[in-house]
């Protein structure tokens, strides 16, 4: 797994050992889900912070990951304001349109 930061890989691991079943959570409605396909980034350029944190507060329209598709950075907005419960995906890897990245609550 490559990171851009060793905090996100170990909020991503944290993340995904939570109890809830994967089934129920696309249900969620703090549900964050890829718009499109592509490679998603946790932070805005390597080495840099990643954008969010396990157990961060956001605000509504903040922008949570990068998915590049086709040589551009789109931004992944939360669509609520809320605490990041669970981060489902790793940095830098690839994402179909519809997968679930990240639980708000």
């Amino acid at each position: 797994m490559v990171s851009a930061a060793p905090q996100f890989a170990t909020t991503m691991e944290e993340s995904i050992a939570a109890s809830v079943e994967p089934d129920t959570l696309a249900d969620h409605p703090g549900a964050v889900i890829a718009p499109m396909v592509g490679t998603v980034y946790a932070a805005p350029e390597p080495g840099a912070d990643p954008f969010i944190g396990l157990g961060d507060t956001v605000s509504a329209g903040q922008t949570l990951l990068l998915i590049e598709a086709m040589k551009t950075f789109n931004p992944v907005r939360a669509p609520k304001a809320g605490r990041v419960a669970q981060i489902l995906i790793s940095d830098a890897t690839p994402v179909e349109y519809g997968e679930l990245l990240i639980i708000l609550e």
